[in-house]
Parts: structure tokens; C-alpha cells; sequence
């Protein structure tokens, strides 16, 4: 199924999913202090990256997309570093998402790359 999912929306939108629903739950255990602020914060920027990421799997021009995506895995980072440092978030959780958001800011790179060079291809037109 999971397979399925990433041929359909594409592999990067389909990591950021499974990040979200390992995140959900791992805000709630923040502390009180530190949930609705910082928690809510991290929350709201891992879902734009995903609408950014559905946005980019279904039009045709992906590059402000994938950009807005790409700005915000850089935030998340930002965050979650924010977050251990005032101790909302263990050490195991913050490398387990540093290593995810590093994957899915592989992947929206890639895409990148990719979709750089059918629009250079594109724009060359027939020769």
C-alpha cells in the first residue's frame, strides 16, 4: 500500500505524510509551556510543506512549490533544534526527525533537479 501511495503523490510527499503522523503525537508530549507555542508552530510548518508538496505533484508549474517546500524542511530544522534545546524534545526524538527531514529534503532536491532540467529541456525546444 505504502508503495501504491508513493507512485501516486510521489515520494517525497509521501515521507513528509508518515513524518506528520509520527510528529502529531510527538507534540503532545511536549510540555504544556512549550506545546501550544513552539509545538503548534512546528505543527502548522510541516503542514504547509505537505500542501506545498500536493501542490507541486499536481500542477505542471512545480518550481515555487518545491521552493516553498524546500523553505520550509529548512525551518522544521530550525525548530526542532529550538525545540531540544529548551528541552520540549529528547535527544532520540530530535535525530529521528533531523533524519527524516534530511530524507524528504533529498527527495524535494531531487525533485528540484529534475524538474530544472525538463523545463531547460522544454524551453530548448526542437532543434
Amino acid at each position: 500500500m505504502e508503495r501504491d501511495n508513493a507512485r501516486r503523490t510521489g515520494p517525497a510527499l509521501e515521507r513528509m505524510q508518515q513524518f506528520l503522523v509520527w510528529l502529531v503525537p510527538a507534540v503532545e508530549t511536549f510540555p504544556r509551556s512549550r506545546k501550544f507555542l513552539l509545538g503548534d508552530r512546528i505543527q502548522s510548518t510541516a503542514l504547509d510543506v505537505v500542501e506545498r508538496l500536493i501542490e507541486a505533484t499536481y500542477s505542471r508549474s512545480r518550481r515555487h512549490a518545491l521552493m516553498a517546500a524546500n523553505l520550509g524542511i529548512e525551518k522544521l530544522r530550525i525548530l526542532f533544534r529550538l525545540a531540544t534545546e529548551l528541552k520540549a524534545l529528547d535527544r532520540r526524538r530530535y535525530e529521528f526527525a533531523a533524519r527524516s527531514l534530511d530524507e524528504v529534503g533529498r527527495l524535494v532536491g531531487g525533485w528540484i533537479k529534475t524538474d530544472r532540467g525538463r523545463q531547460e529541456g522544454a524551453d530548448a525546444g526542437p532543434a
